[in-house]
């Protein structure tokens, strides 16, 4: 769906990465699947952000039977020049602060 004809802005105030991240430090045991739900994302899309992430020193995992286990590189530094001296850290502690539920959340606590 286009995100004009449903009447919202064309931008968001946080990346797809940003929120594949936050998902994982909320549950470093989370699947693909679930992140991909919570994030309103592709499984694939899902797994291409999180090779960016590894890749870029933000993320790791570990196998655990048939499961991943990710741990996020907290005192890595932000990307964007305009970040610099600020870390993965703080960003995800400024996020934790106002966390809304994703989907599948909202819907648990419904009740449904």
């Amino acid at each position: 769906m286009d995100a004009a004809s449903d009447g919202r802005p064309g931008w968001t105030f946080l990346t797809n990465h940003a929120r594949v991240l936050a998902a994982i430090a909320r549950d470093p045991g989370t699947r693909v699947r679930d992140i991909a739900v919570h994030c309103l994302l592709t499984e694939r899309a899902v797994q291409r952000i999180i090779a960016d992430l590894e890749a870029g020193g933000y993320l790791a995992h570990t196998r655990q039977g048939r499961s991943n286990h990710y741990q996020v590189s907290a005192d890595t530094s932000l990307r964007h020049p305009a970040d610099t001296g600020s870390t993965v850290a703080e960003l995800l502690a400024l996020l934790a602060v106002h966390q809304n539920p994703g989907p599948e959340e909202a819907q648990h606590q419904k009740g449904e």
